[in-house]
């Protein structure tokens, strides 16, 4: 979650790159044509004049998505990716139309980080999820067995492979070791509801 500093620090960002879109300025009447047969060639200085003569397009695009995981000044560092994959691609590409050409590689670069940062996420909550599981298993098993469980136990408690068990062991070892509250919520042992019938130390020992 951004916290106001981040907003700000995004507001300024995307104020700075706004200013340089502003100052670039405008292409003259053919001079994106020649612009770009030089930039297919690689001069990077012809590479960067077009960048910048259409970074406009990308704040543009990036406003119209506004806060999609990522902020707009996020957003616009993505899409002149885009842009200048689409400068230095464009000479070959066989279109007609280079702001057609562009706007598309530029959407497509925005809508991979915006992807690419939802996964991460997604990812990041699962394993927020299983360390949970995981460290609530382990203290109920520890308790029932009066030791330190092995992993192959835990894995059989979770249901898990011994691999994932073992990812996860290490994931929570180290938010321990970093006091890392925001993966490991606080867990009081008085709390959890411990099942000691034979039946389930059985199968524990079994």
């Amino acid at each position: 979650m951004s916290t106001p500093d981040d907003r700000s620090d995004d507001a300024a960002a995307l104020s700075a790159l706004i200013e340089q879109a502003r100052l670039a300025g405008h292409l003259a009447p053919g001079e994106e044509t020649r612009l770009l047969e030089r930039a297919g060639l690689g001069d990077r200085a012809s590479q960067e004049r077009l960048v910048a003569a259409h970074l406009d397009m990308v704040i543009r695009l990036a406003a119209a998505r506004g806060e999609q995981r990522l902020s707009v000044s996020d957003l616009v560092q993505e899409g002149s990716i885009g842009l200048l994959e689409a400068v230095r691609s464009f000479a070959e590409s066989g279109e007609a139309d280079f702001a057609t050409f562009a706007e598309g590689r530029i959407d497509a670069q925005m809508d991979a980080a915006i992807a690419d940062e939802a996964a991460a996420v997604r990812e990041a909550e699962l394993l927020v999820t299983a360390a949970a599981d995981y460290e609530r298993t382990e203290l109920v098993t520890r308790r029932l067995l009066h030791r330190k469980p092995t992993a192959a136990e835990l894995a059989e408690k979770l249901e898990w492979t011994l691999d994932r068990t073992l990812y996860v062991a290490r994931v929570v070892a180290e938010a321990r070791r970093r006091y890392d509250e925001e993966l490991l919520a606080f867990i009081d042992p008085e709390a959890i509801n411990l099942d000691d019938d034979e039946d389930e130390r059985s199968d524990l020992d079994g």
